[in-house]
């Protein structure tokens, strides 16, 4: 004759509840409302800062094109780091969901990233962004000078920066990250493997990343040292040319007298036309 289990034991007893069972707490909706709110707000926070910020460097990029016929920077991505993986990273290291804890422990909520042609546009960049009176570096780590051991390379920027909102200004981490094409499109393929072998790379694989990483270095210094050489003879024409202009061969007419003969020969244009 089968027997029909009903859950308890053969005694009659229900059987006792665990310490870990009894400390299992379900948030209630209102909890859980509340919660969700804070994440969303806080997220909202970081978008304004890295839109600050994104602004700045729109206005340098302008700049750089307008006034100085060049511009240091390739490209330009941001991210907002998505509430779930926020959450998970959070309950990983164990912080608290609260602004005060996260401001504290996580800096990569919100990043940007710079792709700059040359590594001296990347501390170029560094300067100006830095000598912003609003902008507040609070870490520094330049990947560049001391690569980590797999050959990656960057320069990564903690900063603080304004935000107003209606109850007051607050005071935003952002990451900034600046490479040059190089270094991005190498940081790009050993991202891809990483994620496609879980963390785990082959050995041979990680060999070759690092082969490629050293080359990816000796084009940077090349293409370098050959734009610091076309820098030096634009400057050697420019010279050549203001010295043609300050010679006796009758080109040495200076800016008062250029603007006066522009004008005389528009007086002399309207006079014809009449």
């Amino acid at each position: 004759m089968s027997t029909h289990s009903t859950g308890h034991s053969q005694t009659g007893h229900t059987p006792a509840v665990g310490p870990d069972d009894a400390q299992i707490k379900v948030p209630s909706p209102d909890q859980v409302r509340q919660r969700l709110k804070q994440v969303q707000h806080l997220m909202m926070i970081y978008e304004f800062a890295m839109e600050e910020i994104l602004t700045k460097i729109n206005i340098l990029r302008k700049e750089f094109r307008v006034a100085h016929d060049y511009n240091p920077i390739e490209h330009v991505s941001s991210r907002i780091k998505s509430a779930r993986s926020l959450v998970e990273k959070a309950h990983r290291k164990g912080i608290p969901l609260t602004y005060d804890a996260l401001r504290a422990h996580m800096f990569d909520i919100a990043g940007v990233r710079l792709t700059c042609s040359f590594v001296s546009d990347i501390y170029r960049m560094r300067e100006l962004l830095l000598a912003q009176t609003d902008i507040k570096l609070i870490d520094e780590r330049d990947y560049i000078t001391n690569p980590k051991p797999n050959g990656y390379k960057s320069l990564h920027l903690i900063v603080e920066v304004p935000v107003f909102l209606a109850e007051g200004v607050d005071h935003v981490p952002v990451e900034i990250q600046l490479r040059t094409s190089a270094m991005d499109f190498w940081a790009s393929l050993e991202h891809k493997l990483y994620y496609k072998y879980e963390g785990d790379v082959p050995r041979h694989m990680t060999d070759s990343l690092k082969l490629a990483a050293d080359v990816a270095s000796q084009l940077d210094t090349s293409m370098e040292q050959i734009h610091q050489e076309l820098i030096e003879l634009n400057g050697k024409n420019e010279m050549c040319e203001d010295e043609e202009m300050r010679g006796d061969g009758g080109r040495g007419d200076d800016a008062d007298e250029l603007i006066v003969s522009i004008m005389e020969s528009l007086a002399s244009d309207d006079d014809t036309s009449e």
